[in-house]
């Protein structure tokens, strides 16, 4: 780690890392499943699960994690039934962070690979299905590898989200440094206190860096599977 930084720092930079990749890998299966149905499904209640999933992009984040500290809490319905029987504590943990930043990045994840399943010919998906392949074989094997690219934009957009999450995060698990205090919770801890304005410059240009860093990468991914496919 870079010498310059404090290890209050280096444990915020390595914990919003943490949060942001627990977030995006715990999500992924839910963020294509729901892309999925939006794309290619009609049933009753379709537009309903749209606006559910797209309500925290329009909710200010503080009433997102205040939703979340009601349901999750450690009095809330859900968290005391997690509590009790599982030994589960969400509030004032990285958890529930993760759980904060997975709901916020849900509808940019869900948007970015819904668009791109949208755009795969569906005529390709039925001349599958003609062949003898069944639902999950079509989707495995031709609608997921032709929605890579969403698939990509997708992932990158909720590990910059899950980074620089913020109201609902603080809302939800507050700031407390070494448990959860990222990267955003500590830069506002540094500019509300005297002389605290090179840290919380310090700590915005890391952030800079590594969400370009995650840019980078996924451009790189993308060039070797077009690579692999050509």
């Amino acid at each position: 780690m870079p010498e310059f930084l404090s290890p209050a720092e280096i444990s915020a930079l390595q914990l919003s890392i943490k949060i942001a990749l627990t977030a995006v890998l715990a999500e992924l299966p839910f963020a294509i499943f729901f892309a999925f149905i939006l794309a290619r499904g009609k049933f009753f209640g379709r537009d309903i699960i749209n606006i559910l999933i797209h309500l925290p992009l329009v909710l200010p984040p503080v009433v997102t994690g205040y939703f979340l500290l009601l349901l999750f809490g450690n009095n809330g319905p859900i968290g005391e039934i997690l509590s009790k029987y599982f030994g589960v504590s969400l509030a004032f943990r990285w958890t529930g962070a993760a759980l904060a930043s997975a709901i916020m990045a849900l509808p940019l994840m869900v948007r970015a690979i819904r668009l791109s399943i949208e755009s795969v010919d569906s005529q390709i998906e039925d001349a599958a299905r003609t062949l003898g392949a069944n639902s999950i074989m079509v989707f495995f094997s031709i609608t997921l590898p032709l929605s890579y690219r969403g698939l990509l934009v997708g992932t990158i957009l909720g590990f910059a989200k899950g980074l620089g999450e913020f109201g609902a995060t603080i809302t939800f698990v507050s700031n407390i440094p070494g448990e959860t205090q990222t990267l955003p919770s500590a830069i506002y801890g540094y500019i509300q206190s005297p002389g605290g304005d090179l840290p919380a410059l310090r700590l915005a240009v890391l952030s800079v860096l590594v969400s370009v860093a995650a840019l980078a990468f996924s451009e790189l991914l993308a060039r070797i599977h077009l690579a692999k496919s050509a």
